[in-house]
C-alpha cells in the first residue's frame, strides 16, 4: 500500500494537465482578497530531482515537462503555465514541482496549505522541502491518510478551499474511496472546489470513475482528459489522465477549451492523441 513514489513519474503528461488546472483554479481564487485553504490529500515529496535514479529509470518527464520547456514556439495559451513552473523551481532543467510546491509558489501570505502524505519517506521529504520556502508557517504537513485528513479540515475557517485529490489508484478500492470521501466532504462543505485527478486506463474502475463523480454534482463540474496515445494492445499502462473539478471557476471551461488543443498537439505520442472536455456550470 505504500509502494507508490511519484518521483518515478514527476513531470509526465499527467502532471502537465493536473498542474495546468491547479494553476488556473488558484489564480481564480486569488482574485478575491479573502484567504483560501489549499488541501492536498496525496501531496508526495513536493519537489523532484529529474536527474535522480527514480526519474531517470522511466524518464516520463521527457515526454511531459521537457517538451513544454523545449518548445521554441510555445502556444501563447501555455506560456503562463511554463512561466509559473520555471519561476517556482530552483533549476527548471533538473527539477519539477509537485502539486504542493506549485501551490505554495502561487499562494499569498494570507492563504494556508494543509498537506497530507502517507508514505513516511515522502512525508519527511515534504516537510524538509516546505521548510525551505519563505513562509513555512502558513503550511502544515501531516504524515497521515489524506482521505480522512481532508474530512477533518472541513469546513475551513475562511470558508474558501481548493482541494486536490490524486491518489495513485494502486488499489481497486481507491476509486470507490474517492467517491465516498467526496460525498462526505460535500456534506460538510458543499461550496469547496474539489479537484480529482484520475488515470485513463483500460480497466472498468478507471472508466467509470468520472461517471460516478458526475452523479455527485451533476450541474456544477468540469471534466478534462488528455489522451497522449492509443491504449496498449495488452491493456497495460496509462494512456492518458483526467481532471474532474467540482464547483469549478466559471472561467475554467473556456481556459481549457483554448489550452487543451495545443497541449494535446505538443504532448502527443501517436496519432490517437486527443482530449475530452465537458462541463456544466451552475
Amino acid at each position: 500500500m505504500l509502494s507508490y513514489r511519484h518521483a518515478f513519474h514527476a513531470g509526465n503528461h499527467a502532471d502537465i494537465l493536473k498542474h495546468y488546472c491547479l494553476m488556473a483554479v488558484l489564480e481564480y481564487f486569488k482574485l478575491k482578497d479573502k484567504p483560501y485553504c489549499y488541501i492536498d490529500t496525496h501531496a508526495g515529496a513536493g519537489l523532484y530531482n529529474l536527474i535522480s535514479d527514480e526519474a531517470q529509470k522511466v524518464g516520463e518527464y521527457r515526454e511531459g515537462i521537457s517538451r513544454i520547456l523545449a518548445a521554441t514556439s510555445l502556444d501563447a495559451r501555455l506560456i503562463p503555465f511554463r512561466q509559473a513552473v520555471t519561476a517556482c523551481l530552483p533549476d527548471a532543467e533538473n527539477h519539477y514541482c509537485g502539486s504542493p510546491w506549485l501551490a505554495q509558489a502561487l499562494a499569498r501570505e494570507q492563504d494556508r496549505l494543509r498537506l497530507f502524505e502517507l508514505h513516511p519517506a515522502d512525508a519527511e521529504l515534504l516537510r524538509s522541502n516546505m521548510r525551505s520556502i519563505k513562509q513555512p508557517n502558513r503550511t502544515q504537513v501531516f504524515c497521515d491518510d489524506g482521505f480522512k485528513g481532508l474530512l477533518s479540515m472541513l469546513p475551513p475557517p475562511s470558508r474558501r478551499a481548493v482541494v486536490l485529490i490524486d491518489p495513485p489508484y494502486e488499489l481497486k478500492q481507491d476509486y470507490q474511496q474517492v467517491v465516498d470521501t467526496l460525498k462526505a466532504a460535500l456534506k460538510k462543505f458543499s461550496s469547496g472546489c474539489y479537484m480529482v485527478w484520475y488515470p485513463c486506463l483500460s480497466r472498468a474502475e478507471s472508466q467509470k470513475l468520472p461517471q460516478n463523480l458526475q452523479k455527485l454534482v451533476p450541474d456544477n463540474f468540469v471534466q478534462a482528459e488528455l489522451h497522449v496515445h492509443a491504449p496498449r494492445p495488452d491493456g497495460f499502462g496509462m494512456h492518458g489522465s483526467g481532471m474532474f473539478i467540482i464547483n469549478p471557476p466559471y472561467s475554467l471551461p473556456q481556459l481549457l477549451a483554448e489550452a487543451l488543443p495545443p497541449m494535446t498537439q505538443l504532448l502527443a505520442q501517436d496519432d490517437s492523441a486527443h482530449f475530452v472536455l465537458q462541463s456544466k456550470i451552475a
